[in-house]
């Protein structure tokens, strides 16, 4: 049997497991109540869920709906991190909410390791990944990142109002991730489209959702393909040839792994550059400081990611259990909202505010506990060289129109339309 063979053969079983899953009807509409009846795919809760999370901390703090076939929504910090770091009782195996749950029979792996695995699998899992992303092999794209934003920005002049979600934050980091694993560059309109299935789709009946999910897989057959006739100096090659436990790594593994790096490397940076500029954009002090203090920028950053941190991610419960007040069942969804977590006044003096020179800042942007985001400095660098760039290149812009700016529904949530208006 051929490693081409091997893969597809892989690709089809593991196709077969995953619809053996347990799927919940799917419910929509209005929330009635936030404490009991929550969901994170409503447009308000898109447009600004801070009011809500905040009002829940007072009241509610660890909310409750029926949606998704039963989820709980802590929004303190302690709650959240606490759940974080307890792999005993929490699975890591699905860490998307939708109407639908991958086997039991799928842990410790999970669909895309190591972000979906559990120990004591993770950590090898995830030592694998390690190497790519030191703070010294992530410098190395800085350059290439630095000349692609003054590209883009190239291609923005003699316009009065420009897109700077679609049309500069997010080509950021498709074209990095693209050159990371090796994927062809022009190949960028199918990563939006996978990104979209992956993170905005999760109310859809579970047989479309998995449907739209295997484009996805299809594509990196192909690409693992290409990469088995014609290796190279890339993720992907390095993916098929690594070991673990002294043997290849399962196909499933490869293409989750891959799967992992273009939709959580595009859609969370992407949405980290883009509301750090919707803010500048509308905070013309911040704008202006940053603009006469460059090297400010660094610490800016990390007080944008604390305050608009884009990823909640989830767990499933393992057993029934009453926990901190509440009665959870098994297969039960937790979303850890790192942003709720974030704007915890008890973990944060003003959490409200944006302070853009905050000297301590140990936000939960990248996570808590095993499943820390293993593509730190590279987010930090692509959104550290982005902001610099464009603050270079364009100090002058304000929001053209504040009402046209939309944001991306579920676990994600960052601008995906950004009129500014500039100069």
């Amino acid at each position: 049997m051929t490693v081409d063979d091997r893969f597809a053969r892989d690709f089809r079983e593991t196709e077969d497991d995953r619809l053996a899953g347990k799927r919940n009807e799917v419910v929509t509409g209005p929330v009635a109540d936030w404490a009991t009846d929550f969901s994170h795919t409503e447009p308000e809760w898109a447009a600004d869920p801070y009011p809500i999370q905040d009002d829940l901390r007072g009241r509610c703090p660890i909310a409750h709906t029926e949606r998704f076939g039963g989820a709980w929504l802590p929004t303190r910090y302690e709650d959240v991190a606490a759940i974080a770091y307890d792999t005993e009782r929490f699975s890591s195996r699905a860490i998307v909410v939708s109407n639908y749950r991958p086997p039991l029979d799928l842990a410790p792996v999970g669909v895309v390791p190591p972000i979906s695995s559990d120990p004591p699998f993770h950590h090898d899992a995830r030592r694998l990944l390690l190497p790519a992303f030191t703070k010294k092999a992530i410098a190395a794209y800085e350059p290439d990142t630095r000349a692609l934003c003054h590209a883009l920005i190239d291609g923005l002049e003699g316009r009065e109002v420009v897109d700077a979600a679609r049309e500069y934050a997010q080509h950021i980091p498709m074209r990095v991730i693209a050159g990371m694993l090796g994927f062809p560059p022009e190949d960028g309109p199918k990563f939006a489209q996978f990104v979209e299935n992956a993170l905005e789709s999760i109310n859809l009946p579970p047989e479309e959702r998995l449907q739209r999910m295997d484009r996805l897989f299809d594509y990196l057959l192909v690409q693992i393909r290409d990469h088995v006739d014609d290796p190279r100096d890339d993720l992907t090659t390095y993916l098929i040839n690594a070991e673990l436990y002294g043997r290849k790594l399962e196909p499933s593994h490869v293409a989750g792994a891959m799967a992992l790096l273009l939709i959580a490397g595009i859609d969370t940076t992407w949405s980290a550059i883009g509301a750090s500029l919707w803010h500048l954009a509308k905070t013309p002090g911040d704008r202006e400081r940053l603009v006469a203090e460059p090297g400010l920028v660094p610490t800016a950053i990390e007080e944008f990611l604390r305050v608009y941190a884009p990823v909640t991610m989830a767990r499933l419960v393992k057993e029934d259990m009453h926990w901190r007040g509440v009665d959870m069942k098994a297969d039960d969804w937790v979303l850890l909202s790192f942003p709720a977590a974030n704007r915890d006044p008890a973990q944060f003096d003003r959490a409200g505010e944006v302070v853009i020179d905050r000297e301590v800042n140990r936000h939960a942007a990248f996570g808590l506990g095993i499943h820390r985001c293993v593509g730190s400095h590279l987010a930090r660098m692509e959104l550290r060289v982005a902001l610099e760039v464009w603050l270079e290149r364009i100090p002058v812009f304000a929001l053209d129109d504040p009402d046209a700016v939309t944001w991306a529904p579920g676990q994600v949530r960052g601008p995906r339309a950004l009129p500014i208006r500039v100069g």
